[in-house]
């Protein structure tokens, strides 16, 4: 290629990253957002969340954009085109991961009128976890370090954990306090949509890691007496 078509082509690159980047952040920010409204019964916090989702949809749709316009004008080879179609693949697994904090954003209202805050603590050290994942994944991506996307990979076990441990803590109390029944479900629903973040960045990471190796990681341990469902 000709210095010019080089250069045009690392413009397409820096901008890509930068637009997961952006992605990225918005999405941290929106579970750290849903799970402090859940915390504290913010309803206009949650409201929020559920609002800036648009947002991230609309990145997803540049990313798409981007990616499409630079393979069909650059017509890029080997760790350039696996960069690229991860870049396409990880801002899916981003949006989708922006839905669950979204989702979690709409149960805020639902929980806030009864009183269920032992269950409540288990949920925001099961979300750091899952938070750190994406951003390490995303961090990852922006460097295509392998290694550190392995280190997300490795913690995916500790995301499903914490999702079992919750999982009986929360059946528990609900017999213990039978009138919780239907604000304790609601729990449930929040923890496994934080399982779930927690596979979406494990998959991104899995991408990152095919993208600056060209091979696949390890087959990794699906931890949890609860089988997951990786493919939701």
């Amino acid at each position: 290629m000709s210095q010019h078509t080089v250069s045009a082509f690392d413009k397409d690159l820096d901008q890509l990253r930068q637009l997961v980047t952006d992605m990225g952040a918005l999405v941290t920010s929106g579970i750290d957002d849903a799970m402090n409204a859940l915390v504290a019964r913010h309803h206009s916090l949650a409201w929020q969340v559920v609002s800036n989702d648009r947002q991230i949809d609309e990145l997803d749709a540049r990313i798409e954009k981007l990616v499409v316009q630079t393979l069909a004008l650059r017509a890029p080879m080997a760790d350039d085109l696996r960069e690229i179609v991860a870049a396409m693949k990880i801002s899916s697994v981003v949006e989708r991961i922006g839905d669950y904090a979204k989702n979690i954003a709409k149960r805020v209202p639902l929980i806030s009128h009864i009183a269920v805050d032992e269950p409540l603590t288990l949920l925001p050290p099961m979300s750091q976890i899952a938070r750190e994942m994406v951003k390490d994944a995303l961090d990852a991506f922006a460097a295509q370090d392998p290694d550190k996307a392995l280190l997300v990979i490795e913690r995916d076990h500790m995301v499903d954990d914490f999702y079992n441990s919750i999982f009986r803590a929360v059946v528990t109390f609900m017999i213990e306090n039978p009138k919780t029944i239907s604000e304790c479900a609601h729990i449930l629903f929040v923890a496994k949509n934080l399982e779930r973040v927690g596979d979406h960045a494990t998959n991104a990471a899995e991408m990152v890691y095919y993208a600056a190796t060209g091979q696949h990681p390890p087959e990794r341990q699906r931890g949890g007496d609860f089988p997951s469902h990786k493919g939701e």
